[in-house]
């Protein structure tokens, strides 16, 4: 029955459901507004008394829509009594009340009343009529008495609040609602719609009340909640709405702590504000008092990661091995652990050498217990990457992944995700050859997969590297339509790097040193590589490569922990293409190295709101808000 109000609407023609969301006081505005106005040839035929049966209600709705009331009414007049539908009536109603035809539209009311002395919605006319001729006391008498009348009718709740919803009366709507939840059964709670006409009054506290109530009532309105609460708190530039919800459920769950439809919902929520802190406090919550598995904490962890909150994927990852043994997921959350630190040490400029080899001891000592066991790939890859990248011990790297191939039983795809392991080590060490022998055997093994498609562009970027740069563009043109968008994204940006930078009079001389400085990078001599970028602008004082040479300077310099220096090449991107693909993230780079390493929280701030303000579409947006939101003081918790 929740549905009722709705299907009643657009049961209805489009003109009053229009009219049943805009107050009927600026009624005719918004339908001017929507309409298409009285053309000159109709508005000639109307004056040469050319109107027929069957063109008069068109001829009737065009006058209203072009604000000829009074001509409309009299049209209405001659229609109303041959088709006395609710349709004819409340324009003419409206048309009469406008022309200020107050008897008229008195009597009018009172026919409706005499053919339905049971239907409430007249008397509300009657008291909006009262309203316009300026006697409020009246028309308050009117409203007052239509909800003292209010049956235990679920079509007459709905009809009696939609009349004062129409008319901009709002409170007396939610009268109407809340009367209807007190004389009929819990089914009707009618919660959605208080809600919306909460949110019409602005009243988002009591929406978001309602929203709650409902969910309550029945688990299966979960859904319906969830996409009204996105709704309302998508357009939010204070952040106002989204801080009320937020304390609204945190102070439900402190006095209802029984009903996990609460924790449910702050959990969806901060998932979806990407506040994954808070998130994994509800998941543990939830997963302690309904005794579960431990499946969402791992589906949390998983999405930590992929947005770089190391710190809660990693503890969500100890909740899990603090359960102990029983607990389904304790080797596989152990497994992860080691992947999260990885992955957070080896993103950090400032770790240790120190670090690497705590981790890289840890992992030979988890590995050892996983010996030709499939499962224990992921932590020989990433163990064999630390070591070569990280450690500069690539021949350790390499006895390790060969010690892998051999285990007996490795599935095709792991065997192949070694392959590639070698092919990078290999180019690591300069042994070109071998390297792209590994990823050719990968590609032809798992040409239809992304595996193989992964194999295909990095051995283009190989071709890349080594100045091959036609061979290369063709391989990267056909992984454009790669199936997975990262390999396609990938492919499009160094393609279009090679067209853009072969230049015609100097041959590929500067794409040649760009691409000699991008292999140093990838073999870790961040040195190596900048002195050679150095290079291009005193060979080239012109070539579309040079805002190219900035940017990729400005990454190493990140890399090496020269921040200030990293800082300021971003900020030459930015100035002199503000339109760039890449401006976006340069201007992410730049707040992110005064919030961290520089400490100043205000440029981070400022640079945070120019990336929300100018680039609202960018990756990075959600990201901004929440640092830019931490930073103002806002508390998220």
């Amino acid at each position: 029955m929740m549905f009722f109000f709705q299907s009643k609407l657009f049961s209805l023609p489009r003109y009053f459901a229009t009219s049943l969301l805009v107050p009927l006081r600026y009624f005719a505005t918004s339908l001017l507004i929507s309409l298409p106005l009285l053309t000159f040839s109709q508005a000639l035929l109307f004056q040469q008394d050319a109107v027929t049966a069957d063109n008069e209600d068109q001829i009737a709705m065009q006058l209203f829509q072009a604000k000829n009331f009074e001509k409309a009414a009299e049209l209405y007049s001659r229609i109303y009594p041959k088709k006395p539908t609710f349709y004819n009536y409340s324009y003419y109603f409206f048309c009469l009340v406008e022309i200020r035809e107050y008897d008229e539209a008195r009597k009018l009311i009172k026919a409706q009343q005499k053919a339905d002395p049971n239907t409430l919605k007249y008397q509300v006319d009657l008291g909006y009529l009262y309203f316009r001729e300026g006697n409020a006391e009246k028309s308050k008498k009117q409203y007052e008495e239509a909800l003292k009348r209010l049956p235990p009718d679920p079509s007459q709740v709905y009809d009696l609040a939609n009349a004062f919803y129409s008319k901009g009366e709002y409170e007396y709507a939610i009268r109407a609602y809340k009367k209807g939840r007190e004389i009929l059964p819990p089914t009707y709670a009618f919660g959605f719609e208080l809600a919306g006409v909460y949110e019409r009054n602005g009243n988002f506290e009591g929406a978001f009340e309602e929203y709650l109530y409902m969910l309550t009532l029945n688990k299966n309105f979960e859904s319906l909640v969830r996409d009204r609460l996105q709704n309302v708190l998508l357009e939010d530039n204070d952040n106002s709405k989204n801080e009320m919800f937020r304390k609204l459920v945190l102070s439900h769950i402190q006095k209802e702590p029984a009903k996990t439809c609460y924790s449910e919902l702050l959990l969806w929520y901060s998932m979806q504000q990407k506040d994954f802190e808070l998130a994994l406090i509800q998941a543990k919550a939830l997963d302690r008092r309904q005794k579960e598995a431990g499946d969402r904490i791992m589906e949390l962890a998983a999405l930590s990661i992929s947005n770089g909150d190391y710190k809660v994927a990693e503890d969500a990852y100890t909740y899990l091995i603090s359960k102990g043994q029983s607990c389904e997921y304790y080797e596989a959350a152990r497994r992860e652990m080691l992947h999260t630190r990885y992955i957070r040490y080896t993103a950090d400029q400032a770790t240790k050498p120190k670090e690497y080899q705590e981790l890289k001891a840890s992992m030979n000592t988890e590995l050892s217990l996983w010996e030709n066991n499939p499962e224990a790939v992921p932590i020989a890859l990433d163990l064999a990457h630390l070591e070569t990248f990280y450690l500069n011990t690539p021949d350790e790297a390499l006895d390790l992944l060969d010690r892998v191939l051999d285990w007996k039983g490795l599935p095709p795809k792991q065997s192949a995700e070694v392959k590639m392991e070698l092919a990078d080590i290999h180019l690591y060490r300069g042994d070109m050859w071998t390297s792209t022998v590994f990823y050719q055997q990968v590609y032809k093994d798992f040409k239809n997969d992304v595996t193989g498609q992964d194999a295909k562009f990095r051995n283009a970027r190989l071709s890349y590297y080594m100045g091959e740069f036609k061979w290369a563009k063709a391989q990267l043109d056909v992984l454009k339509a790669a199936t997975t968008k990262f390999i396609a994204n990938d492919a499009l940006e160094l393609s279009m790097l090679i067209g853009n930078n072969y230049d015609p009079d100097s041959g590929t001389v500067a794409l040649g040193i760009y691409s000699r400085a991008e292999l140093a990078d990838f073999r870790n001599r961040e040195d190596l590589a900048l002195q050679t970028l150095d290079s291009i602008p005193m060979l080239f004082k012109e070539h579309p490569i040079l805002d190219n040479v900035t940017y990729r300077k400005g990454e190493i310099c990140f890399k090496q922990g020269k921040y200030t220096l990293a800082d300021s090449l971003f900020a030459i991107v930015i100035r002199n293409h503000p339109e760039d693909i890449i401006t976006d993230e340069a201007i992410m780079n730049r707040a992110m190295i005064h919030e961290t390493w520089l400490a100043d929280t205000r440029g981070a701030m400022d640079l945070y709101q120019e990336l929300l303000n100018n680039h609202q579409g960018s990756l990075f947006t959600p990201e901004a808000r929440k640092r830019y939101r931490v930073l103002r003081g806002d508390n998220l918790k």
